[in-house]
């Protein structure tokens, strides 16, 4: 490989780790309502932890060679670091009424826990990662950065967190701390997670099942999306989850595995032959996304201005998919 070779590498490597840092708090907060388009610049303050975390997220799962099921782990991590030592809201008994959601179990607001570490693992990590991919395909499986880039991130990435810290938490949450025997389970939960994810390795591939067509592919993940979401997280009007009461709210908090257990063995199933394509993966992606915004639509915005304001995020986001659905098949049927 020549220098001029090397270095335009290294400049592509760079602009697709600052894409990914772009794309992953829009994805994640912007799509969702969080914040609405009126107080867009909130996403500043978002972009050190969602951005550089994902892209060390992405860095280190390359390197290791452990696949999206590396990817899914650390960006459980992820989830906990932001959500449970940054923000504290896994355990704080006021932030986002997330305590009356459902029993706190060992000091944790458990349902909001549920809800919160497999949303960051898909929709903070999984899903900008795989759209990253899909829009820079010649990097696909391999680091963006070097060792120095990788420790930036790091360091913007504890920066972030501190920042959300100082930031965030003081205005709707002044005064809490969580205490220490949490803080140290969520540490030991985050070092647990990431050497997982850094060292299991696929296993034997599934039995394959046909992949159904890319269309259905986006069906299942508009379905899936939405029912995890809306089991968990409560909506028009709702205090607990699926307008439940008392110990019924285990009966969707148990219906949130079912869906998560059977959605994953599904994709299992599908993925663990050739037949699977980028096709079936941005279908899958796009639909689990529009069901993503418009479960917002419902549960996030107050007044007609955020309702429209979020519908012209979802029409974009979904155009701009469009888009990148055509160049997909394009470049299929080129190769072929």
């Amino acid at each position: 490989m020549t220098a001029n070779n090397m270095t335009a590498n290294k400049t592509r490597g760079r602009l697709a780790a600052l894409l990914l840092a772009v794309i992953t708090p829009l994805v994640a907060e912007f799509t969702l309502g969080n914040p609405p388009l009126r107080m867009a610049w909130l996403l500043l303050l978002w972009i050190p932890i969602y951005g550089a975390g994902v892209v060390l997220v992405r860095e280190l799962v390359r390197r290791a060679g452990t696949g999206w099921t590396g990817v899914l782990l650390l960006g459980a991590a992820y989830g906990v670091v932001e959500e449970g030592l940054a923000l504290q809201a896994l355990s704080s008994p006021t932030m986002y009424g997330a305590a009356g959601w459902a029993p706190r179990i060992l000091g944790l607001n458990s349902a909001y826990t549920e809800l919160q570490i497999p949303y960051h693992a898909v929709f903070s990590a999984a899903i900008p990662i795989l759209l990253t991919d899909l829009i820079v395909p010649s990097l696909r499986d391999r680091p963006y950065l070097g060792r120095l880039g990788t420790w930036v991130a790091g360091v913007v990435f504890v920066l972030g967190a501190l920042l959300l810290r100082v930031t965030v938490v003081t205005t709707i949450d002044p005064g809490y701390q969580a205490p220490p025997a949490i803080l140290a389970g969520c540490v030991v939960a985050v070092a647990l997670l990431v050497a997982a994810g850094l060292r299991l390795r696929s296993r034997p591939r599934a039995a394959a099942t046909r992949p159904p067509a890319p269309a259905a592919a986006g069906l299942f993940g508009a379905v899936a999306a939405f029912a995890y979401l809306a089991l968990l997280f409560p909506f028009g009007g709702a205090a607990r989850p699926a307008f439940t009461h008392g110990g019924w709210v285990l009966v969707p908090m148990s219906a949130a595995v079912v869906v998560a257990v059977a959605a994953a063995w599904l994709l299992r199933r599908w993925t663990a032959d050739g037949r699977w394509t980028d096709r079936h993966s941005l279908a899958l992606v796009s639909g689990a996304l529009v069901a993503h915004t418009a479960f917002g639509l419902i549960s996030n915005t107050d007044t007609a201005a955020d309702r429209a304001g979020l519908a012209a995020v979802g029409v974009v986001m979904a155009g701009l998919l469009a888009v990148l659905g055509r160049r997909v098949t394009g470049l299929i049927r080129f190769c072929e």
